[in-house]
């Protein structure tokens, strides 16, 4: 196979022998000026012999014939013509230049602006705090309660429950109570936001042969939760054998008449300015409800002041007074685990009904759940209700439903742990507001029952408006 590369450099090397036989000679005929220019264009022409040989190789040689042109238009010029053609290539390879610089120091500055932008950006996010990162803030500030406060309220309650069992006794001593004790959420550690509500039970003893408890159900009310207590054995043991064939109305026990005869007997009978004195507070009694409730304030160098460090203040700014410590008595009656308490407020209309507490269930429930995996259920309940607590729209929803929620959403959820709070709130969230949507949400221990059934329409659209807009901005709820 012919190389013709070869042939073409050897026809090469022929042509530049006689150019350099020409530049040798031409300064006799020439002289030196006319030999100068007479060798520039004869590099010209050499430049533009060799270019032509490589222009299969050379990708621009388009550009570079336009150069070899103005090189041999440099070369047939004079000498003065020369020098601004020289100036105009210069000027124009260092205009080229420049803007080839500047390209690439533009290109630089928008990368370095990028990629500073990139970085503060990250900082930001780093410095804007997640929905997990609020919650737990404000389960820590806000809902959840200092050690002292809890021990505060929570010895200032046996205080009074001391004195009120020891009038009782004094006052009644036949009457078979056991021993009163604290119970609630206060003690369970579940109370949030502020420690003002706490519960003195007051266990009744009744003779086992002489009282049955029906549950609900097996009842003519056929309420899950509305029990009655029924005496039994009237021909072997008639009536007055029991202390408390009393309070009997249509052979069951009344839960109505016995609040009635206690707050009789407590509420306005003792001796509150002299207890009052002694626990240096102020406790007196509030009447004109179905209730037994006291209203409990301390006294601190003859001021009467709240007995929790907190302030609300009104419309225009103005101190309008520090909320008291209000303690709540409810009769108990107890049979294995079944806890059924004299409230007439929960079953009214029904004078001989007692309810049937499902609190101990839950709370029990709850804390099994968490000890067996760790898990941050009542964590999460404990925000849900100061979230309730705090929030106007919320405030009617009781504790029992959202403790509920838990409990359901527990048998399809197994993650609990603390890095899953946001999650599992945001769930909470979108239950509640579906449940609200039926109009229903069943107890976990006694399905039949509603525990959505005491509020009213009204407040049903209000909550579920209030919770559909959380549903995109769950901070509106952490106010």
């Amino acid at each position: 196979m012919m190389d013709f590369r070869s042939g073409r450099r050897r026809g090469e090397e022929g042509i530049a022998a006689v150019i350099d036989f020409l530049l040798s000679n031409a300064r006799l005929v020439l002289g030196v000026g006319g030999a100068a220019v007479l060798g520039i264009a004869t590099l010209v022409v050499k430049h533009l012999i060799e270019r032509a040989g490589r222009a299969a190789e050379d990708e621009k040689v388009e550009q570079k014939m336009v150069e070899s042109w103005e090189e041999l238009g440099l070369a047939s010029a004079s000498p003065a013509q020369i020098g601004k053609s020289l100036e105009g290539v210069v000027m124009k390879e260092v205009a080229k230049a420049t803007k080839q610089q500047r390209a690439d120091l533009c290109e630089k500055s928008s990368l370095d602006i990028q990629s500073k932008s990139d970085v503060k950006s990250k900082r930001l996010q780093l410095c804007v705090p997640t929905l997990q990162d609020r919650l737990q803030q404000f389960y820590y500030t806000r809902a959840a309660l200092g050690p002292m406060e809890v021990r505060r309220a929570q010895s200032l309650a046996l205080d009074i429950c001391t004195e009120i069992q020891g009038f009782l006794h004094t006052r009644h001593p036949d009457m078979p109570l056991g021993e009163m004790s604290l119970g609630g959420s206060l003690l369970d550690d579940l109370e949030v936001v502020r420690a003002d509500h706490a519960c003195l039970l007051v266990p009744l003893q009744l003779e086992a042969s002489l009282w049955h408890l029906i549950p609900g159900e097996e009842t003519l009310l056929t309420h899950p939760l509305h029990w009655m207590v029924r005496r039994v054995n009237l021909e072997y043991f008639p009536r007055g054998r029991s202390y408390w064939d009393r309070f009997l109305v249509g052979g069951y026990l009344s839960s109505e008449a016995l609040v009635n005869m206690l707050s009789k007997t407590v509420m306005e009978t003792m001796n509150w300015p002299s207890i009052s004195s002694i626990l240096d507070c102020r406790v007196q009694p509030v009447l004109g409800g179905p209730e037994l409730c006291l209203e409990i304030r301390w006294c601190v160098c003859g001021v009467w002041v709240c007995v929790l460090v907190w302030m609300s203040v009104d419309g225009g700014g103005r101190n309008v007074g520090d909320p008291p410590l209000f303690i709540s008595m409810i009769p108990v009656l107890r049979e294995d685990d079944v806890v059924l308490t004299g409230q007439p407020e929960l079953t009214a209309p029904w004078v001989n009904a007692w309810h049937l507490s499902l609190y101990p269930w839950e709370t029990r429930r709850l804390a099994q759940l968490d000890e067996s995996d760790g898990g941050c259920r009542r964590n999460v309940l404990k925000t849900l209700k100061a979230v309730c607590k705090l929030n106007p729209a919320l405030r009617p929803l009781p504790s029992a439903p959202l403790a509920n929620l838990i409990l359901h959403l527990s048998d399809r959820e197994n993650d609990w742990s603390e890095g899953s709070l946001a999650a599992r709130f945001q769930q909470c969230i979108a239950e509640l507001i579906g449940c609200l949507e039926q109009g229903a949400l069943h107890s976990y221990f006694k399905p039949a029952v509603n525990l959505l059934g005491s509020l009213s329409e009204e407040q049903v659209d209000q909550m579920g408006f209030m919770l559909y807009c959380a549903m995109s901005e769950p901070e509106i709820l952490l106010i």
